[in-house]
């Protein structure tokens, strides 16, 4: 074999040699990745959609890449399950009770999962433990979101577009107050009315806190009336009596009413007195020949009297009555002596 054969050998057994340096190191780069040679445990979670997960993910917690995703299968009836590979030192902060997330590295990155702890009264999780997985957030749906509240800012954009114009503009009532010095002037005055009618508000309320001070300080009737149990049983004894009254009035009211429906009723006799006007003319007839009659009577008696078979008859009561009135003042003047 010729020299440049041996040499071109060796040049080649150089790169075979190098190559697979750098195959060992790449798979040796590629396994501490992927934790293919630290101890591990498999983990379980199910999702209803892993959104585009695949195996070889990572697998995070608090911050901290702890594994990757081993396999993805599916499970039930249209359920996932994503089986992962964590290392044996997180292991025993995992709780049992701990969820799984799908999260993306970015807006539009590659997918991870998250595992977020449990509570502490819960026991690490153990190989081949399954945790509970939280469902990811649809994209699509969060894209549709963005497109209709984006429709709704254009929108809103424009209105205020049109609102900032008519503003400059001055129209409507806050375009007058922007640009009509006027109503601005007006508006200043009705703000300086405001506030002197607040001054009187406060003004009011501190005399008012006055008056209530004046009435809780002791000696006066308020504080009596609160504080001091005779005047409380004064009062409530006064209430009582009026309030007996106002019933003896109310009962006093009653029976005049009775009284008066009475008189306005003509099947008694003061009724008919008063609602019987044929009854009246009757009356007033009857006391108009009482009347005559009685103006008769004396005419005879008169008559009677200057008649001389009765003169003596009458002088004789004349004599009587006047000794009579003479013993009556001797007995009066009797009685004052003996006074």
């Amino acid at each position: 074999m010729s020299t440049a054969d041996n040499k071109r050998l060796v040049i080649v057994g150089i790169f075979v040699f190098l190559a697979i340096i750098i195959l060992i190191a790449g798979i040796f780069t590629l396994g501490g990745k992927q934790k293919r040679f630290t101890s591990t445990i498999s983990i379980s979670a199910v999702f209803d959609d892993v959104a585009g997960l695949k195996p070889g993910n990572n697998v995070w917690f608090s911050g901290v890449k702890i594994g990757t995703v081993r396999n993805i299968g599916f499970f039930g009836k249209s359920q996932v399950e994503v089986t992962m590979s964590v290392e044996e030192s997180a292991q025993k902060y995992i709780r049992e009770d701990a969820v799984a997330r799908i999260s993306s590295e970015s807006f539009i990155g590659n997918k991870n999962i998250v595992i977020e702890d449990g509570s502490l009264e819960a026991s690490p999780v153990e190989d081949g433990d399954r945790i509970r997985g939280i469902n990811p957030i649809d994209t699509d749906k969060l894209m549709e979101t963005l497109q209709v509240n984006n429709s709704n800012i254009a929108a809103i954009t424009s209105d205020i577009k049109q609102i900032t114009s008519r503003l400059t503009k001055g129209e409507g009532v806050i375009g007058k107050l922007l640009t009509d010095s006027s109503m601005a002037g007006d508006l200043e005055g009705l703000m300086a009315n405001l506030q002197q009618t607040s001054q009187n508000a406060v003004q009011a309320s501190r005399e008012l806190n006055r008056f209530t001070d004046k009435l809780d300080s002791p000696g006066g009737l308020a504080n009596q009336v609160l504080t001091d149990t005779v005047v409380y049983s004064q009062l409530r004894s006064s209430m009582a009596q009026l309030q007996e009254a106002t019933a003896s009035a109310a009962a006093l009211t009653e029976n005049l009413q009775e009284t008066s429906s009475r008189l306005n009723n003509e099947g008694n006799a003061v009724g008919v007195l008063l609602n019987d006007e044929e009854f009246a003319r009757n009356l007033k007839s009857t006391m108009q020949n009482l009347e005559t009659s009685s103006q008769k009577f004396d005419q005879n008696m008169e008559a009677l009297q200057s008649n001389i078979l009765f003169r003596g008859f009458f002088r004789k009561q004349a004599k009587e009555e006047e000794e009579r009135l003479e013993e009556l003042q001797k007995q009066q003047l009797q009685q004052q002596g003996q006074q």
